[in-house]
């Protein structure tokens, strides 16, 4: 049961960032900070921030689907140890070079965040590699 509850808190926080994601450029002006003439720019930051977006949805999905339609022991492993992996990437990355840094309170809540999913899914891997050993 603590499986599917970290596990859904987690996937669902990955889904909700990456749906937020999809909308960033437009909330933070992303691409006045670009020069007009830079449309292949343009164009990149937009395909990067797009498939990034998608694939914390896709994963996010991954996850619950993995954990309760699926119930393939194997394939919970693989996609539970991916995304303990991205996810503590990002807490490094929030660590080394942080967002939000111009508010104190948004840059630790993004810290906080990041370290609680990362929990989530490494708990949660931690258990279904033990269960059954």
């Amino acid at each position: 049961m603590l499986i599917k509850v970290l596990t859904t808190l987690a996937s669902a926080t990955s889904i909700g960032f990456g749906i937020w994601h999809f909308f960033v450029p437009a909330i933070w002006n992303w691409y006045s900070y670009i020069a007009p003439e830079a449309t292949e720019l343009v164009a990149a930051v937009r395909a990067i921030n797009v498939f990034f977006s998608l694939c914390l949805v896709l994963i996010g999905v991954a996850n619950i689907l993995f954990l309760f339609v699926i119930s393939h022991r194997p394939s919970l492993i693989v996609i539970l140890s991916l995304s303990s992996i991205l996810w503590a990437v990002r807490v490094a990355m929030q660590i080394i070079y942080p967002q939000g840094s111009m508010n104190p309170w948004l840059q630790y809540s993004l810290l906080l965040t990041f370290i609680v999913v990362f929990l989530c899914f490494t708990v949660s891997l931690i258990f279904v590699l033990l269960k059954n050993a």
